[in-house]
């Protein structure tokens, strides 16, 4: 068993992912791989692994704070000129678009010059991304929450403060 397998058999999974992210930096590897095609192949599963759980985060928001109001939308796989390749997952709602500031987002990408793939938000930064299979993805489900719940955070604040921008304080008694 080497070093990795040691460390990765006995912390949590978020410090897993970790464990994997700085391996595959040392290893100049991602998941195994080592050219950038086949690099590519394993962002564009992790994506799809994905999916469901940063729709789930931003339906979480959707449903609870925003009162439904809101429209998600997702890319999937696309190249970017900026970042080589990515996938976007927004959420939108009224009050947000009258602010006119960005829509919550989590992205997906595999920069060009980048020898693997990250998560991050619109307004917030960067969390490693590897993923190679569905307990993985699962597992990030409580980053992808983190990220939509930083994006809505800072949403509010580019707006002033102004919560109002969110259904669910309106005509509410406070607590």
């Amino acid at each position: 068993m080497n070093t990795t397998e040691h460390i990765t058999d006995s912390c949590p999974a978020n410090t897993n992912a970790l464990v994997r992210h700085f391996a595959d930096l040392r290893d100049g590897t991602h998941g195994g791989a080592s050219s950038r095609t086949d690099k590519q192949h394993l962002f564009a599963e992790a994506v799809t692994l994905l999916d469901r759980y940063a729709r789930q985060a931003l339906d979480e928001i959707n449903t609870d704070l925003l009162l439904d109001t809101g429209e998600l939308s997702a890319t999937g796989v696309r190249r970017s000129a900026i970042r080589g390749l990515d996938a976007v997952w927004t959420l939108a709602w009224p009050q947000q678009q009258a602010a006119r500031i960005d829509p919550i987002t989590i992205r997906a990408y595999f920069g060009g010059g980048s020898p693997h793939p990250h998560l991050q938000g619109g307004t917030v930064g960067d969390w490693p991304l590897n993923v190679f299979d569905e307990n993985q993805a699962a597992a990030e489900l409580g980053t992808l929450r983190a990220i939509a719940a930083a994006e809505i955070h800072n949403l509010v604040f580019q707006t002033g403060g102004d919560y109002r921008i969110i259904p669910a304080l309106l005509n509410r008694p406070s607590t």
